[in-house]
């Protein structure tokens, strides 16, 4: 299927990752065993508290896109797998911190890891996880492998840190939310899909390519999440819908919805997201005014135009099945609904 067919995608089915898991089948499956040996440790409570959020139903879209840009590029080998379970382990580090920070309870539909252990445990378990990332890493042997993902893991953190600065400012520009996400979401699924180049030492054209493949399926994904916060349904979307507005976090549908409201509607959104004063019905308040915006609808079309982005970055690429379902899971990211 020609990249140009993106829309044709769209017309034809509902995006699924289902292509990309059926290639990647017996890679996932190997990577997944090695997530369990390297979560090992003498200390029970470290595998016990690590494999609640690695057994939680993540949809291991990162690895799978290590192994899958792999594949594209031609590789044969067995680092791919290794390399698969250092971003899952980096990616699953970060959401330990993220539920203690956010103060979450529910993530995937199961209670989050501090809400069973407490915040201590979590952050500490976390680390433990970031230094199995590193050591995989180490043992590949490549500088540049370790420079991407090191350098991924920091930029990570930094857009931790905007977020932190930007949440309860309504001020907050588009310009600022979007740094945020292409640092905090959108910068591991560029390093995890420009390692793939990296292994079959690939041009820096086809590394530049897979890596605004990844970050603009990542910055898809990531525009889809902010969006599900105030249209999914809670069973749907394993977390509580309103998560983000509780934490008075400044969102593209938040921006959206402020930025064309009226005074009035300006002053509910100081309140509840700059003063966090929140009171029974304003989370109903905030999704209406959202949609009477045109808020949602407006996330989901930039998010799938950045799914589109995503997949245009892999002309350079032969058609085949890699390809198509690599395609098929920057359509995924732009229009999923869990």
């Amino acid at each position: 299927m020609p990249v140009a067919n993106f829309d044709q995608l769209h017309a034809a089915s509902k995006p699924s990752l289902d292509p990309l898991v059926r290639l990647l089948a017996g890679d996932l499956e190997r990577v997944n065993r090695l997530i369990v040996e390297r979560m090992q440790s003498p200390v029970a409570l470290i595998p016990q508290l690590a494999g609640h959020i690695v057994a939680g139903g993540g949809k291991r879209l990162r690895p799978m896109l290590t192994l899958g840009c792999a594949r594209l590029c031609g590789y044969h080998g067995d680092r791919h797998v290794a390399l698969a379970a250092a971003v899952e382990f980096i990616h699953t580090a970060t959401l330990l911190h993220d539920d203690v920070v956010d103060a979450s309870d529910l993530r995937r539909g199961r209670d989050t890891a501090n809400a069973v252990w407490g915040n201590k445990p979590a952050v500490l378990v976390g680390d433990f996880l970031f230094s199995r990332a590193f050591e995989l890493m180490v043992a590949d042997g490549s500088l540049r492998v370790l420079e991407i993902l090191s350098r991924a893991s920091a930029v990570i953190a930094e857009g931790e840190v905007m977020q932190l600065m930007t949440t309860g400012n309504t001020a907050t520009t588009e310009a600022e939310y979007l740094a945020v996400i292409q640092s905090k979401t959108a910068e591991l699924f560029a390093a995890a899909s420009r390692i793939g180049a990296v292994l079959t030492r690939r041009s820096i054209h086809e590394e530049e390519a897979l890596d605004q493949f990844g970050r603009n399926l990542g910055t898809a994904f990531q525009l889809v999440d902010d969006m599900l916060d105030f249209s999914a349904r809670e069973a749907e979307l394993g977390k509580s819908v309103g998560d983000d507005f509780r934490d008075g976090k400044m969102t593209l549908p938040v921006l959206l919805a402020l930025s064309r409201g009226n005074d009035e509607e300006r002053v509910f959104w100081r309140r509840t997201l700059e003063e966090l004063d929140q009171r029974p019905g304003d989370l109903e308040r905030a999704i209406e005014l959202v949609e009477r915006r045109g808020a949602i609808a407006e996330t989901l079309m930039r998010a799938r135009g950045y799914a589109a982005a995503a997949a245009r970055a892999l002309a350079p690429f032969a058609d085949g099945p890699e390809r198509r379902a690599l395609v098929a899971a920057a359509a995924f990211a732009g229009d999923r609904s869990f």
